[in-house]
């Protein structure tokens, strides 16, 4: 069976910039090699998902988290994005 993977989209806008998204990208995917979830995850980049004055804007799925940079990663990676992509991979990997 083929395992389908959890889009997570990155903004990559502006804002983003600003707050350092291109220092976030690497540890965000050394973070998912770690978690062993690097497989269940499609990465697309997004010009501006919102709320621009919150922080870097991830969203897995339909569940947005913001207030990332750089030194947030790992602590943000740890209680909210890897339990999103859990639960998202779990319920699109559901038999029918």
């Amino acid at each position: 069976m083929e395992i389908k993977k959890v889009v997570v989209s990155l903004c990559m806008g502006s804002a983003c910039h600003q707050f350092g998204v291109y220092g976030v990208l690497p540890v965000l995917r050394e973070l998912l090699a770690q978690s062993g979830y690097v497989d269940r995850v499609e990465f697309k980049g997004a010009f501006c998902l919102g709320p621009c004055t919150e922080g870097i804007v991830l969203q897995v799925g339909s569940v947005q988290i913001t207030g990332i940079n750089p030194q947030t990663i790992s602590r943000k990676f740890t209680q909210k994005i890897l339990p999103a992509i859990i639960k998202q991979s779990e319920a699109a990997n559901e038999p029918s």
